[in-house]
This record gives C-alpha cells, structure tokens and sequence, in this order.
C-alpha cells in the first residue's frame, strides 16, 4: 500500500541495461536525502528480453555484439564509481533479461510476505533486500561477466545474500512472479515506456528517461515535495 505521505516515484529498467547500472548510484542518492519522503517502486521491461534479436536489430551493421561491447565500454570509461568487465557481451551473454526480471520479482514478491527479509536491511542507505539483490545481479552480470539469465548464476546470488531459495522458487513455479512481471508490463504500456531506466513521478505528469544527471532528478521531486507542503506554483 503507497503512503500517500511519500512521493512515489516508479522506476523501470532492464538489468541488462548499462545506463540503469551507472545511474543507480543517482538512486542511492535519493535515498539518503530524501529518506521518508519518497516511496520508491521498482518495476521491470524487456530492453534485452531477447539479446540475440536486440544486437541482430540495433548493432548488426555496427560490429555485432563486439560493436556493443565496445560502446558500452566505452560509455562506462567516463564513470569511475562502477566496473565493468573488459569482455562485457564478448563471452557468457545472456539469452535475455525477462529470466532475471522474473528472479528479482520472486524475491520482491517474497520480501512482501516474509516480514524477516523486509527487516534484513542494514547499513546507512537501507537498502531493501530486494534492492541489494538487484545491484548483486548487475554486478554479476557487468564486473563478473555471469551469464545471469541461468538460473544456477541467480541462485548463487540469492546464497550470496542468504535468501531464501526454496520460497523464491515457489514464486517462480506457482506463476506469482509471472504475474507481477505481467503487471510490470501493464505498467510499462500505461505509462509508454520507452527505455531504461525510466523514473516517473506525479501519476505520469513528469516522466526523466536516459542518462538524467542527478540534480535534475532532485529538483523534480523537491518541487513535488513543496507543492505537496500546500506552497503557491504558477507553473
């Protein structure tokens, strides 16, 4: 349930997709100023949800996935806060995006229920076991160069951070997760979506997508804030 005290602020991305991974620490960021003031809501879409057709599509007179790679490791050598593998898309490519999306919302679906995953949090930014295990996989994915659309690669994230195997797996085969990924679909096609990573605000009136820097971010939720504190706009 949303608190309607809070800004909610939706977030679609693709795990696979390197501009999510660099701007996460722009997220961490609104986390620790914002703290209670916003109600962050993750949500998921398929950029990548067939790699092979993705590459073929957009890089195939580009130099193929060697020509990505080249770009993303390029994109990536002017942010020093993240790592990135010097293989990245050359070797352990993923078959798509949906299989980890479909992982991550087990987990979601699980920290919903199980009131002990919702309280392992800890240190200063808080982050939600569900948050933690996003950030596990990409860096799988981009510094480690596992091929995170296996589910044996997600199972050892989920060990990684002592998660509770059996109970996402039940997600998984009972169609939960499917169905919160379809919602997420839903979402994406309300909102028209067009990439990742993707922050909406305001119901849908204010839509940042791409590379936004941060203080643009934050200047969006600060005006949302003081309207929300009753002060006069004109705008």
């Amino acid at each position: 349930m949303t608190d309607t005290n809070k800004i909610t602020i939706l977030h679609f991305s693709d795990v696979l997709c390197i501009w999510a991974y660099l701007s996460q620490i722009r997220i961490d960021e609104l986390k620790k100023k914002f703290g209670n003031d916003i109600e962050l809501q993750y949500h998921f879409i398929q950029v990548f949800g067939s790699v092979e057709q993705k590459i073929h599509q957009d890089w195939n007179h580009k130099g193929g996935f060697t020509g990505y790679s080249q770009h993303v490791l390029e994109v990536s050598s002017e942010f020093e806060h993240v790592e990135v593998n010097p293989e990245i898309w050359t070797r352990n490519i993923p078959a798509s995006s949906a299989s980890c999306h479909l992982f991550l919302k087990a987990i979601q679906l699980c920290e919903e229920h199980e009131q002990s995953l919702k309280d392992a949090k800890s240190g200063d930014d808080r982050k939600t076991v569900f948050e933690k295990a996003v950030w596990e996989l990409r860096l799988a994915f981009f510094r480690d160069l596992a091929n995170v659309s296996e589910l044996k690669a997600q199972m050892e994230i989920a060990k990684r951070l002592d998660l509770p195997a059996r109970k996402i797996q039940d997600q998984i085969e009972s169609g939960a997760a499917f169905a919160a990924l379809d919602l997420d679909l839903q979402l994406k096609e309300k909102y028209r979506v067009i990439g990742s990573p993707t922050l909406i605000f305001n119901e849908g009136r204010q839509i940042l997508y791409g590379n936004v820097g941060y203080r643009i971010i934050e200047a969006n939720i600060q005006e949302l804030l003081s309207n929300k504190e009753g002060q006069a706009s004109w705008c």
